[in-house]
């Protein structure tokens, strides 16, 4: 029975998560459908590559990963299946695939669309069950479509690195109002050196120790700690993080409008300065 996840910026008041899945069991019954996410806030890729990211490690391989995010962007021409690390994708070509992966993938294959067709999300589930159902059948890859396939490619949000600091986005706000920064332990060890740090967010909030859990802090009290993807998490024990300190999700936008709204970029970074 193939393993399939959906993840998708529909939402969860919408009808068409449901009527995605009534698409997927009349093409094959024994799919079997679990959810990652349908509340990804729309356009928003590094938001989307963490959750796709940190969830898929947990699958057995040959799970099969249907990612229905900003997939009119562009004008849909072709579907990618792309296979890494034991786990097959199907996408829109828009970019995301690279963001989740961090890196080229080891196989894409390009699944034309039909321009004649009216392309929609039930559409873009039906091409996509059709594929997982190929092969699960035992068709191969290579076969369903076109090899070495041209596809758009987006680098992955990475903080931005110097020799006394590290400077991190803030690509995720968990339900808790957690806040979760694109730098992980890994990248927090090999630039402090052993030394003495200071996180910096919100011009003047600084926290200088790392906790391993909520507990090691009182009750509303700020705290970091790398959560169980190992990334850097800024927290309040029993508080909300995001809206106490009126932190944002990163916006590439930002970046590129007026100095006055990239005001914003300090709600929406945080900096470890190390010495």
């Amino acid at each position: 029975m193939p393993l399939l996840t959906l993840t998708s910026d529909i939402g969860n008041q919408d009808y068409l998560v449901g009527a995605a899945k009534a698409q997927l069991l009349k093409i094959n019954p024994d799919f079997r459908i679990i959810d990652i996410s349908h509340n990804i806030p729309p356009f928003n890729y590094p938001h989307t590559a963490y959750v796709c990211r940190n969830a898929i490690k947990s699958f057995p391989a040959y799970t099969y990963h249907l990612i229905l995010v900003n997939l009119f962007e562009l004008k849909p021409e072709q579907i990618l299946l792309a296979f890494h690390n034991e786990q097959y994708f199907l996408c829109a070509d828009n970019g995301l695939l690279t963001m989740i992966l961090e890196e080229k993938p080891e196989l894409v294959i390009g699944i034309p669309l039909d321009k004649t067709d009216i392309k929609n999300t039930l559409y873009f589930i039906e091409v996509m069950a059709n594929i997982v159902n190929k092969l699960a059948n035992g068709e191969a890859i290579q076969d369903i479509g076109t090899a070495d396939v041209e596809y758009i490619e987006k680098k992955p949000l990475k903080p931005m690195f110097s020799d006394n600091w590290i400077e991190g986005q803030i690509i995720f706000i968990d339900n808790f109002e957690n806040v979760i920064v694109n730098i992980t332990r890994t990248q927090f060890e090999e630039q402090r050196k052993g030394r003495h740090f200071k996180i910096v967010f919100k011009r003047d909030e600084v926290i200088e120790s790392i906790s391993e859990s909520y507990a090691d802090v009182a009750e509303g009290e700020k705290l970091a700690l790398f959560n169980s993807a190992g990334y850097l998490e800024i927290a309040i024990n029993k508080g909300n993080a995001a809206g106490l300190f009126g932190l944002k999700r990163f916006s590439e936008k930002t970046r590129q409008v007026s100095s006055i709204i990239q005001n914003q970029l300090f709600y929406q970074t945080v900096r470890v300065y190390f010495g």
